[in-house]
């Protein structure tokens, strides 16, 4: 705690750090250190987001009211730090949060912001001529190299959970009543972009939820990950000036907080060297782009047209598509999922590059990392959302799937076991150059009976397991 009163004059004020004096706005709660990097980073408009301000403003909180029952701050300092960081978290001081996204590499300058508004709100809050110092007492048993790290990994899970999770839930639950819904519509699939066997869209669609499912398994594992906090290593993961119980107690206290299942690591050098686990989920929310860009892919394929096209969806109309083409109507919501899913990749090669800055005892590239990572967990829940609720439930099903059935030579897969794959190929090639259905040339060239061949030919059965027919290689094979 700081006696010494702070001076001003005109639009700025007199703040002091360990380097010296700095003028700072007269209406900031940020002090020297601070405005020292606003002056050296005026590299971007990229500040650090709501979601990681509002992890800070709790580690703050958890921390005055840990070295409050430890003995180390006394009720009124805590009581105080307690509640200018509960307003930091509830976003009260967001426009006082200055530093650039692109700063010093282990987020100090960003650790230094909450410090100072925490300390001159606190002591606003304490109402005395006592002055809270950001340093000895909102930082007590902290350090940025651990702060800023359960930071990122705090604010990852809150959107984890508050956001991405019930978006991907919801999406998925969408695509599997429109694989209900489409059940019955049976159509040609493709493989390589050529005619495949008779598949069900609805069968299509549940493979579409099925990756949205598995998704949502792949981010349960980075949770787990995520779960495990740096608090109470300090400087290197020794844990010097901090109390023995500070890493444990400060992540109960958290748990607490945001009701996630967080602990303390039982490592904290690993902890604090490296971002691994910031990696690994992001190479989840990156295979979770991968999957949606195949299923907005997809629905856009399917939609194409409506004359030229495939045509076999008609998508929700949402906006004229063209300035100069009168009555076309484009795919908008699906292209704009797929720049999400581009954004995150790109997210995740510059979080990659991000963990290769990993030396010794730190990794040199949280604030980054840190935008990134929160970036993509954001633009992936609003980019499901807005998926679903402007496209995904107001998709319809055409005629043209079913009717392009008959002329599928994928058709031909169903004759293999009753005349040989050889003799089934030549079918296909002659329906292929002569523009005859399967059905039509194997009337000339087999000699199954006109009902064997409605049998054999029926899509309904060709799209489920099974294996019938009386042709055998010679020798038995």
């Amino acid at each position: 705690m700081d006696t010494e009163p702070l001076m001003t004059s005109g639009d700025s004020r007199t703040e002091r750090d360990s380097m010296g004096e700095m003028q700072v706005p007269v209406d900031a709660y940020y002090g020297a250190s601070t405005m020292r990097a606003v002056l050296n980073f005026p590299i971007s408009d990229l500040r650090f987001p709501r979601a990681f301000l509002r992890a800070l403003g709790l580690i703050k909180l958890a921390g005055a009211r840990v070295n409050r029952d430890l003995g180390l701050l006394s009720p009124e300092v805590a009581g105080a730090i307690e509640g200018a960081a509960r307003e930091v978290a509830d976003g009260a001081f967001d426009s006082h949060f200055a530093v650039d996204v692109f700063q010093s590499g282990s987020g100090t300058s960003t650790n230094m912001n909450a410090n100072e508004v925490i300390g001159r709100r606190a002591t606003e809050l304490l109402n005395s001529e006592t002055r809270i110092h950001p340093n000895d007492d909102v930082n007590l048993g902290q350090s940025s190299n651990d702060v800023i790290p359960a930071a990122i990994r705090i604010a990852a899970l809150l959107l984890i959970e508050e956001e991405l999770r019930p978006a991907l839930i919801e999406l998925g639950q969408a695509l599997e009543d429109k694989a209900q819904d489409f059940w019955d519509v049976i159509k040609t699939a493709r493989t390589h972009l050529q005619d495949a066997t008779p598949i069900r869209l609805g069968q299509e669609f549940r493979g579409y939820a099925g990756q949205v499912e598995r998704g949502l398994r792949r981010l349960d594992h980075a949770r787990e990950e995520l779960s495990e906090l740096p608090l109470g290593g300090t400087a290197a993961g020794t844990g010097i000036n901090a109390h023995p119980e500070f890493g444990v107690r400060i992540s109960a206290a958290l748990t607490e907080l945001t009701g996630m299942p967080l602990r303390e690591t039982d490592n904290h050098f690993q902890a604090q060297s490296n971002i691994d686990a910031l990696v690994e989920a992001s190479g989840v929310l990156r295979t979770i782009a991968i999957s949606l860009m195949k299923i907005a892919d997809d629905v856009r394929w399917m939609g194409s047209g409506p004359r030229a096209g495939l045509g076999e969806l008609t998508l929700p109309e949402v906006q004229p598509g063209s300035s100069i083409m009168p009555g076309k109507v484009n795919p908008v919501i699906a292209e704009s999922l797929l720049q999400v899913c581009a954004q995150v990749i790109g997210n995740d090669a510059a979080i990659s590059v991000a963990g290769q800055g990993s030396h010794f005892e730190l990794n040199m590239m949280l604030p980054v990392a840190a935008h990134n990572l929160l970036q993509s967990i954001e633009l992936l829940a609003a980019g499901s959302r807005n998926f679903r609720q402007r496209c995904i439930l107001g998709l319809e099903a055409t005629q043209r799937g079913p009717e392009l059935v008959d002329a599928g030579l994928g058709m031909a897969t169903a004759l293999a076991p009753h005349i040989g794959y050889d003799a089934a190929a030549a079918i296909a090639k002659e329906a292929a150059s002569t523009g005859e259905t399967v059905r039509q040339v194997a009337e000339r060239r087999t000699k199954l009976a006109p009902d064997e061949l409605d049998r054999v030919l029926d899509p309904v059965s060709m799209v489920q397991p099974g294996l019938e027919g009386t042709w055998r290689m010679p020798g038995g094979g």
